[in-house]
């Protein structure tokens, strides 16, 4: 095989990853970032003597992570240092009720047993069957490139499938095995950011479960943005070449193949180009019509994942009561789901998330400060303006003092919001989505946008609007993905 000038657009998750699996093969690979950092969502900002992560703060399926670098010989702790959170995190609902979750699948289930008789046994079998499903799903059903049912035709395969109970959804399998509302919103929460209401959204997304509960959370010190730096590393490692500053605005075209990628300031020639940055700006704003994969029509059909409003805080001293993950659910689940997917517009009383790594990591705020991020997921395609986004600083900061009891307001000494408008003109996100297409199971495998151009025959997609879907290690995955079948279409001419 002769070696490939392989550009890539975007150095999200998704674009280094394929980066790295094409530089591997001996390819001549090329990133071209919109940013001036490398990282897409999960880059980083320093203010004040604080250091943020500007997106991903959960750091899940550690073995998605370590068998990334091992397949080029490496070990994630040549790069960061992983440590496990205990607990995991914690639950608010409200002044006098607050649950700190045990890192320990057998503490777990001791405290659901005093909250619901039965519940630590059912616990136990609810994790085994959501076991079944990872093993399934993320080494079988994630790693498949989407184009044909053929596919999914091996007889390993059908038998894999019925484990995965993909017509019975994840509010009715919780409730097969829980009674108590709080336990069900504990077993719930991590279905929210795939992009439809827990009745909605298909039991092999138990999966998730077994990722929080079993595999556990844990976090890189120095930030998430570790990771993004250790596969730059990489990448740099394996003569990966990554060019920011570069907003690609169009591709020169002969003969249905990509030729040149053209950005505000040079043309960068090229035998295969895929496409990290948002699909639908590719397909719907940089490519010429007659080389769309979808119409217009089709993208607005499709379901997306949440937005977010995000605040990034820096506050003047520590703050009580909290752990490194806080999940507020002093108010109506239910209510706000419907606010996010059913009737989209700003939720009423929202749930939200706060993120305090400086309780772990004392890195990322100065002495004596704490470093603090707010998320309200919220739904895509609203309208964004900083009135807006002020009523809900004010709504979530209020709340934040009842249910901690103290004063943190006059406290603020940094803060920085985000949210739609943000998502668009950083990533050119579809709606200002935060999190990609939602797993709808008719948005799944081959139903999702497809991983290659059918106008033209060396463009390829990778990253959340397509396959295997939104999230860092499903994103890690779609860049191997697609380096894979890339490297097989080569191989065959």
């Amino acid at each position: 095989m002769h070696k490939k000038k392989v550009v890539v657009i975007g150095s999200g998750f998704a674009g280094l990853s394929a980066a790295c699996f094409m530089a591997k093969n001996g390819h001549e690979v090329t990133v071209l970032e919109k940013n001036s950092t490398a990282g897409g969502r999960a880059r980083k900002f320093e203010a004040d003597g604080f250091l943020f992560d500007m997106g991903p703060s959960w750091y899940w399926m550690p073995d998605v992570f370590e068998r990334f670098f091992a397949q080029f010989g490496k070990k994630v702790d040549e790069y960061y240092d992983l440590v496990r959170l205990n607990p995991s995190y914690q639950v608010i609902f409200s002044t006098t009720e607050k649950w700190n979750i045990p890192s320990e699948v057998e503490d777990l289930a001791a405290f659901l047993e005093s909250i619901e008789t039965g519940a630590g046994s059912k616990l136990k079998l609810f994790l085994k069957e959501a076991s079944i499903k990872y093993q399934v799903g993320m080494n079988d059903l994630v790693y498949k490139p989407g184009l044909s049912f053929t596919e999914f035709m091996s007889v390993d395969f059908f038998k894999g499938l019925l484990k995965l109970d993909l017509f019975t959804s994840h509010s009715k399998h919780v409730r097969k095995y829980f009674k108590n509302p709080k336990i069900i919103s504990l077993l719930e929460f991590p279905v929210l950011f795939l992009g439809a209401k827990p009745q909605d959204t298909p039991s092999l997304y138990s999966l998730m479960n077994y990722a929080d509960m079993q595999l556990g959370t844990w976090y890189p010190m120095g930030g998430m943005h570790k990771i993004v730096e250790g596969m730059v590393d990489l990448a740099s490692s394996l003569g990966v070449e990554i060019n920011c500053d570069q907003n690609v605005t169009g591709f020169e075209t002969q003969s249905g193949i990509v030729t040149h990628v053209k950005t505000s300031n040079k043309n960068y020639s090229c035998d295969v180009v895929i496409a990290g940055a948002d699909y639908h700006h590719v397909d719907q704003e940089i490519l010429d019509i007659k080389h769309r994969n979808y119409t217009a029509t089709y993208w607005d059909k499709r379901t997306m994942a949440p937005s977010s409003l995000l605040f990034y805080l820096g506050i003047d001293k520590k703050i009580e009561g909290l752990l490194h993950h806080n999940l507020f659910f002093d108010e109506d689940f239910g209510q706000h789901a419907i606010e996010i997917y059913d009737e989209p517009q700003w939720p009423t009383k929202p749930l939200f998330y706060a993120c305090c790594p400086s309780i772990t990591d004392a890195s990322v705020a100065p002495v004596g400060k704490e470093n603090l991020f707010i998320l309200i997921p919220v739904a895509p395609g609203i309208e964004d303006t900083d009135a807006t986004r002020e009523k809900y600083f004010n709504m979530v900061i209020k709340r934040l003092e009842h249910l901690t009891g103290q004063i943190i307001l006059p406290h603020i000494i940094y803060k920085k919001s985000y949210a739609h408008n943000d998502f668009i003109a950083d990533y050119n996100s579809f709606k200002g989505n935060a999190y990609g297409l939602a797993n709808t199971l008719n948005q799944t495998a081959i139903l999702k946008p497809s991983i290659k151009s059918k106008k033209l025959s060396n463009l390829y997609f990778t990253g959340q609007l397509t396959v295997p879907g939104p999230g860092v290690p499903p994103s890690l995955i779609s860049g191997e993905v697609v380096a894979d079948e890339i490297i097989k279409n080569l191989s065959l001419n």
